[in-house]
């Protein structure tokens, strides 16, 4: 019988495979890496108040596992090892939208209340995505003026769709408004499709479902010209954008066939800031820096839902591509981060 795997166990087995197919050895890799900058922009943080909070609704695990064990000290140990600097945190899927809007409302508060004292406490190590309580519009529009004006935390995560509602629609405009007027930087996290519409097969939701819910969000996104509409937002798209660089043509094609006009399809996925987590293999890079070279992509490492020899395999991948010259590489490792996100950048 065939043996159907989580999302955990399947990428340390992906990371450990990643080594066995690299050209050394990425663990070795991390002394000379310690001193180039790296800031982590795919960082999730899983506090008590949220695992107790979905606990008590009956919800341990996503993805098929139950949630992994995580503390600051773990992550920041973790960066220490892979010469990492600073990473900006974020909750993942499954979020915390279950039905009950005044449930949502208070777990974001929660969330962002316990992000903003994390950054306090670590300013150098950690910034941080507010988490939004979707779908009610309302209510986030009161958590965005809460969480970026009077916490100032560093930007806004969206799941790739709210209660089956792709990001890209219409209905989020409200929120779009509010995002653009402040400059805000939106982290676009995958998540399952709603409803659970996708084929049963022996696979981790992640491994495949993520990268389609991510070019569905980014799919939608170009249709409805969410970029050319809220030009001041800065979109980040996880795993490197799952399918969409791949079918650039193909958006193109549907936007001139709906409105007559492709030209600036191209133009806004070149606008998107795509994020490496598990997409570091040169398959994944050779398209991605085809369309956005190396100025709109940064590092990410997925973790802890991606264990630590991941991402040290992420690095060496990185430091391996030969698609990058060093300049490149030192702005995929921090420097676009930093355009975002200036108050990391350290001084000598």
């Amino acid at each position: 019988m065939e043996k159907r795997i989580n999302r955990r166990s399947f990428l340390r087995v992906a990371g450990l495979t990643g080594l066995a197919l690299s050209t050394g050895n990425a663990l070795a890799a991390n002394s000379s890496e310690q001193q180039d900058y790296k800031i982590d922009v795919h960082h999730h943080i899983i506090p008590p108040i949220y695992t107790n909070a979905l606990a008590k609704i009956g919800i341990t695990e996503t993805n098929g596992a139950p949630f992994p064990k995580w503390s600051p000290e773990q992550s920041i140990n973790m960066m220490d090892r892979n010469g990492i600097n600073a990473a900006i945190t974020s909750i993942s899927a499954p979020g915390i939208y279950f039905g009950n809007s005044a449930f949502t409302a208070d777990l974001a508060k929660r969330c962002n209340d316990y992000s903003a004292n994390l950054v306090a406490k670590y300013p150098t190590r950690f910034g941080a995505f507010a988490v939004l309580p979707l779908p009610d519009i309302d209510a986030a529009l009161k958590a965005i003026e809460y969480a970026l004006d009077s916490l100032k935390l560093d930007g806004v995560v969206l799941l790739t769709n709210i209660n089956g509602q792709y990001i890209g629609n219409p209905d989020f405009y409200d929120v779009y408004e509010e995002l653009n007027i402040r400059k805000a930087t939106v982290y676009v996290h995958p998540t399952e499709p709603a409803k659970g519409k996708f084929p049963d097969m022996p696979l981790p939701p992640s491994f495949l479902e993520f990268m389609f819910d991510t070019t569905r969000a980014v799919a939608t996104m170009v249709q409805y010209r969410t970029m050319e509409r809220f030009p001041g937002i800065r979109f980040i798209v996880s795993h490197a954008g799952g399918a969409a660089p791949y079918l650039t043509w193909k958006m193109s094609l549907i936007a001139r066939y709906s409105y007559g006009n492709d030209s600036n399809v191209i133009r806004n996925l070149q606008s998107l800031y795509y994020d490496t987590a598990l997409s570091t293999s040169v398959y994944s890079l050779d398209c991605l820096q085809k369309l956005v070279g190396s100025s709109h992509i940064l590092f990410g490492s997925d973790y802890p839902f991606a264990p630590e020899i991941v991402t040290s395999n992420s690095i060496f991948d990185l430091k391996s591509y030969q698609g990058f010259d060093d300049k490149g590489r030192m702005s995929v490792n921090s420097g676009n981060a930093l355009n975002l996100f200036p108050r990391l950048k350290v001084e000598n």
